[in-house]
């Protein structure tokens, strides 16, 4: 169920998509930017629609089933939507007025959507959050979702190329939260002039 809104107006402001393979930390990195970037109003953190229980664990989403899903996104209420490993994926529509007004609007995304979230939102900036295939093998064991075995394989499976009409920023989420997250913070505020930001204590 790949679809992106049509006739989307070119905004004032930006979408930032974050990426990035399971075990990246992607979710720990958009947390913590959250937390200190909390009170800047031209910063909006977007709350993904998920067909997956509430309760599953997690980045915090809005849960919902298969049925109304299908509905919400044939009456236009994404901006962006996607299926990936069995689930639906939603973009709420509000975020192009968000982005139309002049916001700074951050997103979990995948990989394989950049195409729909390009198209949708000629502002974009991309957060390719990368890590060590160790550390995100040790990360995924840690989960107890599949073997040792199974996560060695898929982290040798190739990786899809970030190439598009974007502006791409990589981050190594391979050690410490706190300077990967700097990154992170820093990634999001230079879209923002008058912001002045320092190392978070």
């Amino acid at each position: 169920m790949n679809k992106t809104a049509q006739n989307v107006p070119i905004g004032k402001g930006r979408l930032i998509v974050v990426v990035g393979p399971s075990g990246a930390g992607k979710d720990t990195l958009m947390s913590y930017a959250a937390r200190h970037l909390q009170g800047r109003d031209e910063i909006v953190f977007v709350r993904r629609v998920i067909t997956r229980q509430g309760d599953a664990g997690g980045e915090d989403h809005d849960a919902i089933s298969h049925v109304d899903f299908r509905q919400l996104a044939r009456a236009g209420g994404f901006a962006v939507s996607w299926e990936a490993h069995g689930l639906f994926y939603g973009i709420p529509a509000q975020t192009r007025h968000q982005v139309d007004c002049g916001h700074i609007v951050v997103a979990n995304g995948s990989r394989t959507a950049l195409p729909h979230f390009s198209a949708a939102f000629p502002a974009l900036t991309v957060i390719n959050v990368t890590a060590r295939p160790d550390v995100l093998a040790s990360r995924l064991e840690a989960r107890g979702r599949e073997t040792r075995a199974e996560i060695l394989d898929r982290l040798q499976r190739s990786t899809p190329q970030l190439v598009g009409p974007y502006e791409l920023v990589t981050i190594d989420n391979s050690g410490s939260i706190e300077d990967a997250g700097q990154v992170m913070i820093n990634a999001l505020t230079k879209y923002l002039p008058d912001l002045r930001t320092s190392s978070p204590r």
